[in-house]
């Protein structure tokens, strides 16, 4: 594990730690073409932010954190830092702790809404609870888990693979297939749902792996409507699962705490709303979150650029929670050709993405922050050994929670909402 001292140094052009990394950059890197003429503005973002030499300068990255004397100590600790006045923000209104970025209209961002407690209870929902049967993984297509999950097996628990080896199989999976999906709206929906859409395919490599060292492979685990990766649309027949519980809450408690009318002001709404024009009037009540994914990164993990298009409403609030280590999230427009804001995210922080330019803009996560754990989360020896295990977790780890509605208010699909355990 990387220490805190050796992320300093690292910043430190005069420190032996600087001078090597740079020495091992020059080694690696001396044939490399470099096509950067050719990159978009978002690609030239993501590959600043993802290079580890030289590290990436942070100034102009929107620290809001920066702008809370609670968090200070937090941010020492951590290293890493942006500035709170790196993007043009605007508070959302008088007593309300959240801010507007008017270049993205529709854009929130929430600092340190969760509680130290609400984190680590949502910790716990993720790992615990959610991350298992009935939910889907990332697991789940190449390896037979035990139905309680990764998380409450035993740790030496061998899990083996669902398909048998094939050694004649190559080891390479080859470079990963970009998918151009349609858009998903009111006018698309019932022919996407009719699309075929076929299980993965097994990979015959795996090898048979114990619970704690299968754990760091765990990527993602799904929320209500099932989602079908290998089309990037929902696969409505398998039905979806409750969102509830302690998810639901907060998820709902972010949309009713933001006042709308000053996200949205008036002479500033955007085209895009549909027929029925802006309806964030309603959201307050209307908003029910069905869908979505819990990220689980890895410390050296990233998410590549991409647009949302999955959802039949593509202007009701996505909620976007982060927990554990810090990241660099990254949102622009419609097109890669423009310029992205990027957003330093400290566990506890919530970002909400609403209305038609917000929604289907791109946006993606080029870097975890490394050792930006924050001390509410970490080991403590006046801890109970019930939290041990999650803060090893967390040490290199950031969790990622986001939810939306896929359904517009009104729109009725014709779909049965049971359960998969009832259809």
């Amino acid at each position: 594990m990387t220490t805190t001292a050796t992320v300093t140094d690292l910043l430190d052009p005069a420190s032996s730690a600087y001078k090597k990394a740079r020495r091992q950059h020059f080694k690696t890197t001396k044939n490399r073409t470099h096509p950067d003429a050719d990159w978009t503005p978002f690609r030239a973002a993501e590959k600043k932010y993802k290079a580890r030499f030289p590290p990436p300068d942070l100034s102009d990255v929107l620290d809001l954190a920066l702008a809370d004397a609670a968090r200070e100590q937090e941010v020492e600790a951590g290293v890493w830092r942006g500035r709170a006045d790196a993007a043009d923000v605007r508070e959302g209104g008088a007593g309300c702790k959240a801010y507007v970025v008017p270049s993205i209209p529709g854009l929130v961002i929430l600092p340190g809404f969760l509680t130290a407690t609400k984190q680590r209870e949502l910790v716990r929902y993720c790992l615990r609870e959610h991350a298992r049967h009935p939910n889907e993984t990332n697991l789940d297509t190449h390896y037979l888990l035990p139905p309680e999950g990764l998380w409450n097996a035993d740790p030496t628990l061998l899990i083996s693979p669902r398909a048998p080896p094939d050694p004649s199989t190559s080891t390479s999976p080859g470079p990963r297939q970009l998918i151009a999906n349609t858009p998903a709206s009111p006018t698309t929906f019932h022919t996407l749902a009719a699309t075929p859409k076929p299980p993965a395919v097994p990979s015959p490599t795996v090898p048979s792996l114990a619970a704690r060292a299968l754990l760091p492979r765990l990527r993602w685990a799904n929320i209500g409507w099932f989602y079908h990766w290998g089309t990037k649309q929902y696969d409505f027949a398998r039905g979806r699962e409750p969102v509830g519980g302690v998810l639901r809450e907060v998820c709902r408690d972010a949309v009713r705490s933001v006042p709308w009318g000053e996200v949205f002001r008036e002479g500033e709404t955007q085209s895009g709303w549909g027929k029925a024009g802006p309806d964030w009037g309603t959201w307050e009540e209307s908003y029910e979150p069905d869908a979505g994914i819990v990220n689980f990164y890895q410390a050296k993990d990233t998410l590549m650029g991409h647009v949302d298009r999955s959802e039949v409403c593509a202007t009701s609030p996505l909620v976007s929670i982060s927990l554990g280590n810090a990241a660099i999230f990254l949102i622009g427009g419609l097109t890669r050709n423009v310029e992205p804001v990027p957003i330093l995210l400290r566990s506890g922080d919530v970002v909400i993405m609403s209305g038609p330019a917000c929604r289907r803009a791109y946006h993606g996560v080029p870097r975890i922050l490394e050792n930006t754990l924050p001390s509410h989360l970490a080991h403590s020896d006046e801890e109970a050994d019930d939290w041990t295990p999650f803060a090893t977790y967390l040490e290199n780890a950031r969790i990622n929670v986001n939810v939306r509605q896929v359904f517009p208010k009104g729109f009725e699909p014709g779909l049965s909402t049971a359960t998969p355990s009832t259809l």
